[in-house]
């Protein structure tokens, strides 16, 4: 347990300064670049004949990824054709095949008559004429690949097992556009169609459900990856796929390496890993043109960058600064000084719906011990304010205390722990950690530093895990602390592990450098009960000067002490309120 540097708690690519200073060198990536398990499956994909028939790709569905998908296919289908093409002429066969001409026919809110046509009555005045044939999707997607939406096939399950008939047995029995009057139907249309299907996780495991079928050999899989984990090789790679993303987009081009870091610390506090960026080509474009907007067209500089962050910053700050104002004012108690039994500075992360962002705040979680039988009572859970997994963290909590204490009979106390001014749902378990603080400081009447807040899971061994928007409850906590006055003394207990998560923004690294403002990195409750309490929590058993020592003689006390004037007392409140 030590307090962390500066240094530690912001993404450092100086080791990439070489390769970055290449940038302007480096030419725009090929298609596929990045996406080497996506490639392999469009490349394989393209190249057989027979099975399989479906490639499903877990991607977002929209048109940015759909004309990924759909260059990908064009590109490998190409060169399936070529090599084809070459084996026809080695055995001195004509080559009948179709060329280079890919034939790819993408589908959007798909009907019935639309994916497979129909057959129209013919004209009451021609008493000679035929049915009239309109073909659909599938038709124009003969010896080609037709490329769909997850979507369209669950919001219309009738079309799938047409759709599916279709793909395994080559052929199309045509249906008449109308039932009101009979006239004669074509025979069946010889088809050879490949099926492309994009949607994302949630969908996609919605259609697995539906289609068991689906998940075995009948289809191929493949997935766009959405992050990249950065070292010497993939950095260079990474560059020409953002240049890449600059050209098709026609947006202007980055200035210097100050520049580009600045567009890798963005994707780094994305990712949430200091070791990571993004590859989704929207959020790309969508931080590249609002720099552009800075930049009045001309190269787009770190500052231009800059300019463009804290702008959005500011157009989505109206609910995180309202909650903190709540504070501020008094009506939410958060006390950033003194120390309390009992009460801790909790750290969350509130996602609002309809909200574009996340956001932190912190929560005072509070703690009050009374005779019982050693029931942890979970006042959220038990008002059904709490999820399945904040449930699971307080269990696990209580099991540590229960093995920490090894008592040789139940718990003569029991307890209640809330969220204080919580009215809606908590859910997680990244409160644990400062729950189960909040518990040892009331069973052994020991008060927490109301100057440090929060953050992190335990596990039944005491050790600290990771959680998730740990850059937003830090900068949650540090804007209250900094709105009261920064006492030199406030900062936040953090799990060891999510280290490399810090990307936090230039104002709290700022306070950090100049020791205003402190984070501890802890790997177990041994080194957060401490910094919190000021008293180890545990030693050995001679030492008499721990939490759980105080525990204990809390614990022997009730059993061997004089308890008479206690009982006594208790009785007489008892029975005033009664008469009153």
């Amino acid at each position: 347990m030590h307090e962390e540097s500066w240094r530690t708690m912001t993404p450092d690519y100086s080791k990439f300064h070489s390769i970055l200073d290449k940038y302007v060198d480096l030419m725009p990536a090929r298609i596929g670049t990045l996406q080497d398990r996506l490639t392999d499956a469009v490349r394989r994909f393209a190249s057989v004949d027979l099975q399989p028939r479906v490639l499903r790709i877990t991607a977002p569905d929209n048109k940015v990824y759909r004309d990924y998908v759909i260059e990908l296919l064009a590109h490998y289908d190409a060169e399936a054709q070529q090599k084809k093409s070459k084996q026809r002429i080695s055995g001195n066969k004509t080559d009948n095949g179709n060329g280079n001409n890919t034939v790819i026919v993408v589908g959007e809110n798909v009907t019935e008559q639309s994916l497979f046509g129909a057959v129209y009555p013919p004209s009451e005045d021609d008493k000679l004429a035929k049915p009239q044939i309109k073909h659909g999707l599938v038709h124009q997607a003969n010896n080609g690949y037709l490329v769909l939406s997850v979507t369209s096939i669950l919001s219309n399950p009738s079309l799938w097992p047409r759709l599916k008939s279709v793909l395994m047995n080559g052929s199309l029995e045509w249906q008449p556009s109308s039932r009101k009057t009979l006239y004669s139907l074509p025979p069946a249309e010889q088809l050879n169609v490949k099926l492309v299907l994009i949607g994302d996780r949630y969908l996609m495991a919605e259609l697995e459900n539906a289609e068991p079928d689906i998940s075995t050999g009948f289809s191929m899989y493949g997935e766009f990856e959405q992050d990249l984990l950065l070292n010497e090789e993939s950095m260079s790679l990474y560059l020409s796929y953002l240049k890449e993303i600059i050209h098709k987009a026609e947006l202007p081009e980055l200035a210097d390496r100050d520049a580009l870091e600045i567009v890798l610390k963005t994707g780094a506090r994305h990712a949430e890993d200091q070791t990571r960026v993004p590859l989704c080509p929207i959020w790309h474009q969508n931080l590249l043109c609002e720099a552009a907007i800075e930049s009045e067209g001309q190269k787009i500089t770190a500052q231009a960058l800059k300019n463009s962050l804290q702008a959005r910053e500011y157009r989505e700050s109206y609910l995180p600064e309202r909650a903190i104002e709540d504070i501020h004012l008094g009506q939410v108690v958060i006390d950033c000084k003194g120390e309390e039994i009992g009460q801790v500075n909790g750290l969350t992360v509130v996602e609002m719906p309809g909200h574009p962002r996340a956001y932190g705040e912190p929560a005072r979680i509070s703690c009050v011990v009374h005779f019982g039988d050693g029931d942890i009572s979970d006042v959220e859970r038990k008002a059904e304010l709490a999820g399945n997994i904040h449930a699971k963290g307080m269990m696990i909590m209580q099991a540590f205390v229960s093995s920490a204490l090894d008592l040789d009979q139940p718990l003569p106390f029991s307890s209640s722990i809330v969220f204080e001014q919580s009215y809606c749902e908590v859910d997680g378990d990244s409160a644990s950690l400062a729950e189960l603080c909040s518990l040892v400081s009331a069973l052994a009447v020991q008060p927490i530093n109301q100057q440090i807040a929060v953050t992190g899971a335990v596990d039944q061994f005491g050790r600290v895990q990771a959680v998730g928007g740990i850059n937003e409850k830090v900068e949650g906590f540090y804007k209250v602390c900094a709105f009261r006055g920064l006492t030199g003394k406030q900062g936040v207990i953090l799990p060891k592990t999510n280290l490399s998560n810090l990307c936090l923004n230039d104002e709290v690294l700022e306070a950090i450098r100049a020791g205003k403002f402190h984070l501890w990195a802890v790997e177990g409750v041994d080194d957060a009960l401490p910094l919190l309490t000021g008293k180890a929590f545990r030693g050995e058993k001679e030492d008499t000067d721990t939490l759980l020592a105080k525990i204990a003689q809390r614990i022997d006390h009730f059993h061997h002490g004089d308890h008479d004037n206690e009982v006594n007392w208790l009785t007489y409140i008892r029975n005033w309120f009664v008469q009153n």
